[in-house]
């Protein structure tokens, strides 16, 4: 536990700052709603004309003119860029930024395994995303109080749901990548999180890429069908559980195995 808790204070400030930026950024599209709302008609067909754009994002399936629509297209983007940049740089730097800032030696010199260290770092990661998806679940339900707005508790949960999900999965994957580099390159990690977003996007405009949607995490986030179907792709969940489990198993051997420099 003790390694646990240096790294949650160790990613204290990234996860303060990540988590006011994300929740100022969500606040800010909520709190616009109401003068969106008032010109919908506008919105509404400047939307109706962009044709495959409209198609990638969702929004030929939900209406701006309802909050749900709204929420789901607007924020739902905010969250999902925001909070899988979030999860990649932290899994990215979890276990290289050892190397990379001469520290492994003196961590591995206690009386702790290598496992040890990989287990503990991975769950302080976990827990830090966890409390980043509440935190700006929370100050993101204040901004709906303000303008008096509301999705239904079962609605809120599936939707912040699929994005805690999907970011667990990135950090998953990116935690995993981390194993075998030698120095802390965020540039992977976030071209690996960018990579898997716009292979989303293609996966609704290009049918012959339908199979993207068992690779991307952000599958299970599409507003249109949480909000549509009132639950969440579970075909999409599974793969992605078991993606992450294929990622971090040789991860975790090859850490065990691995020669630190």
């Amino acid at each position: 536990m003790t390694l646990y808790i240096h790294e949650l204070k160790r990613g204290k400030p990234a996860l303060i700052i990540w988590t006011a930026v994300l929740s100022f950024m969500l606040g800010l599209c909520i709190l616009i709603y109401p003068e969106m709302a008032a010109q919908i008609d506008e919105v509404s067909a400047i939307f109706s004309d962009m044709g495959s754009f409209s198609a990638a994002f969702g929004m030929d399936q939900l209406s701006f003119g309802e909050f749900g629509g709204y929420f789901g297209i607007e924020c739902g983007n905010t969250l999902g860029i925001g909070g899988g940049l979030f999860a990649a740089l932290l899994g990215i730097s979890a276990l290289a930024q050892e190397e990379g800032d001469r520290t492994a030696e003196f961590l591995l010199c206690h009386p702790v395994s290598r496992m040890y260290v990989f287990r503990q770092k991975l769950a302080a990661v976990l827990t830090r995303i966890l409390i980043h998806n509440l935190l700006v679940a929370v100050l993101s339900l204040g901004a709906m109080a303000v303008i008096g707005e509301s999705l239904g508790a079962k609605t809120l949960l599936l939707l912040f749901g699929s994005y805690t999900l999907m970011e667990l999965e990135i950090a998953c994957l990116t935690f995993a990548l981390s194993a075998y580099l030698r120095k802390n390159s965020l540039a992977i990690g976030l071209a690996l999180a960018m990579g898997l977003y716009f292979g989303n996007l293609l996966s609704n405009l290009v049918e012959e890429l339908k199979f993207l949607k068992y690779l991307s995490p952000y599958a299970y986030t599409d507003p249109a069908y949480i909000l549509n179907e009132g639950s969440l792709p579970w075909k999409y969940l599974l793969t992605g559980a078991v993606l992450s489990i294929i990622a971090l198993t040789p991860a975790a051997i090859h850490y065990r195995r691995k020669d630190i420099l």
